[in-house]
């Protein structure tokens, strides 16, 4: 009989492996010393939690493929929550808080759950707006404390919770997009999914059990068990992450030892920051991977001061297939002309880049391949290639192209079928492959190497040809008093004005000085040549998730009614 591909497995093979290790270490407060006081669980314990967890929502009435919306704290709750749902082969669907409550609303409607598993605001809000909780028929309250246990008056016999068998293909969680181009939607992510996304980082990172992560996004954390990882839960919301306090991240990854973090590169720049001021090293950490958008080149150089024994790496992916590619702070290459490195392609994926089309792509046939060194739309496809979005057909078939076997074959590529490429063996290899559109223009150059060059979507279409935002955003960065900056397109597409957006550093008085600095930066390049206006925004509006990705549509709107800048001509 095949193994189940039922993620949670790990958790009783790892509580079986290492009993007594620490699994999960969640901050309670501070020891008379000033230290971090955590929460310890082991992985016996988590397992047993998580047991307990599955009795509690079996006795509730939570059935195999039911979508269970999980509306609970980061820490405790969430991971023994998920691997509790898994367990019991329900589906939790995972929606980011603070995508501001229309976008929150939609999803939840729209992916239909049957189970509200919520803190008390959650079951507050599911009444407060029926409209979008309609389908909800059961609602359970857990506690809104992030080191809550749960309790649970039960015979033991009872809380010997048996694994459902999952087949690969089968439906393992919902988790939504961060909606930074468009309306948020829900990935449906099944359990082979999983399982590769571990193997896939496990492997191109060289991750060993007994390692030590802090992850700040709190999804990750849920790799940990598969991974035999301690989590050490940071103490951030993940409804604000840019308020986050570098001190308390330091001060984690120093008691605890950590070896490893997941972050966004606004996050990492305020921890390096931090460092650098007080002369801090980390010399515990491995590896940072720092994703979300993508890497300035300021970041890559400080991780060399304050990594002494580790590496700054970005992977490169999306919500719907991660990770699709990896560079590193050794790989780095600074080239303005050819936007932001993502690195090699992992050795499961397969990545294309083909010219740009605003329709749909039925097939392979459709598509037109670029050589090296030309601009196009990044496509992929491999083992954690999601296949659709939740109850959007016109989104899906916008973002996937399907592929037959027989298909495959004819483009030679059929080796990527093979069932080894599979963690389960031939019960996980698929009759047909998808290839996703990442929505995202790029490049390989001569060595086979991936350029990211910006999303498709925020492009500049001028009579003279097309603009892209990495490409030409990097020639402006460099500049001291520029905190972030956006090209944006002004007008009808096809014959749009380019102009850049600039977040000035709070010291800068003289705009007028500062655009005219930056318009001799951009005489300094073809592609930027251009943008002769400038425009001055106090804070950017960003993502909740990683709070890195610019909102530049949005940026765009705002400028139709503001003044720019531009040097060698009145105000406008």
């Amino acid at each position: 009989m095949a193994e189940s591909a039922n993620i949670a497995r790990h958790l009783p093979l790892m509580a079986a492996r290492q009993p007594a290790h620490a699994a999960v270490k969640i901050p309670r407060g501070r020891t008379s010393s000033g230290a971090i006081d955590y929460l310890t669980l082991s992985f016996a314990e988590l397992d047993a939690e998580v047991n307990t967890w599955v009795a509690h929502l079996r006795q509730n009435g939570v059935q195999r493929g039911d979508r269970v919306l999980v509306m609970v704290r980061q820490g405790l709750p969430l991971i023994a929550a998920a691997f509790a749902l898994f367990k019991l082969g329900a589906v939790p669907v995972i929606i980011d808080p603070g995508m501001g409550r229309k976008n929150f609303l939609a999803c939840v409607a729209r992916s239909n759950p049957r189970i509200l598993l919520g803190i008390s605001f959650a079951q507050i809000l599911s009444h407060v707006f029926r409209s979008a909780f309609v389908s909800v028929k059961i609602r359970i309250k857990v506690s809104g404390a992030a080191t809550a246990r749960l309790k649970f008056d039960a015979q033991p016999s009872t809380l010997n919770a048996q694994l459902v068998a999952n087949n690969a293909s089968d439906l393992a969680a919902i988790l939504f997009t961060s909606g930074s181009t468009g309306a948020p939607k829900g990935v449906c992510y099944e359990h082979g999914m999983f399982e590769a996304q571990v193997r896939l980082v496990r492997d191109a990172y060289d991750i060993k059990p007994g390692e030590v992560d802090l992850p700040m996004l709190p999804i990750f954390a849920l790799f940990n068990p598969a991974l035999g990882l301690t989590t050490i839960v940071p103490e951030i919301d993940p409804s604000r992450p840019a308020m986050v306090d570098p001190e308390k991240i330091v001060r984690a990854i120093q008691q605890e030892q950590v070896t490893t973090s997941f972050g966004s590169p606004t996050l990492w720049r305020k921890i390096f920051d931090h460092c650098l001021k007080h002369n801090i090293t980390l010399p515990s950490m491995r590896r940072i991977l720092c994703a979300g958008a993508a890497v300035p080149a300021s970041l890559w150089a400080d991780a060399a001061r304050v990594l002494p024994n580790g590496k700054l790496h970005s992977p490169y992916g999306a919500t719907e297939v991660l990770p699709v590619a990896t560079a590193s702070s050794t790989d780095l290459e600074l080239q303005p002309t050819l936007g932001s490195l993502i690195g090699r392609p992992l050795p499961e994926n397969q990545v294309k880049v083909i010219a740009l089309h605003d329709g749909p792509l039925v097939t392979l046939a459709d598509i037109h391949e670029l050589p090296p060194g030309q601009i196009g739309e990044i496509i992929v496809t491999g083992p954690t290639v999601t296949k659709e979005y939740d109850h959007l057909p016109e989104a899906t078939a916008a973002a996937k192209i399907q592929v037959t076997r027989a298909k495959f074959q004819e483009t030679g590529s059929d080796a990527f079928l093979d069932p080894s490429h599979f963690a389960l063996g031939a019960s996980a290899a698929r009759s047909e492959a998808v290839w996703h559109r990442m929505g995202d223009a790029g490049r390989f150059d001569s060595t086979g190497r991936l350029w990211f060059c910006g999303r498709i979507a925020e492009r500049v279409e001028t009579a003279n040809g097309t603009l892209h935002t990495e490409s030409c955003e990097q020639v402006f960065r460099g500049h001291a008093q520029v905190v972030r900056c956006a090209l944006i397109g002004l007008g009808p597409r096809g014959m749009q004005e380019p102009a850049l957006v600039v977040q000035p550093a709070v010291s800068v008085a003289d705009r007028a000085k500062l655009a005219r600095e930056l318009r001799e930066l951009a005489t300094h390049y073809p592609h930027t040549v251009s943008i002769k206006k400038f425009f001055f925004h106090p804070s950017f509006p960003v993502d909740v998730r990683h709070n890195a990705k610019i909102h530049r549509l949005t940026l765009a709107k705002w400028a139709d009614s503001a003044r720019a800048i531009e040097p060698g001509k009145t105000l406008k």
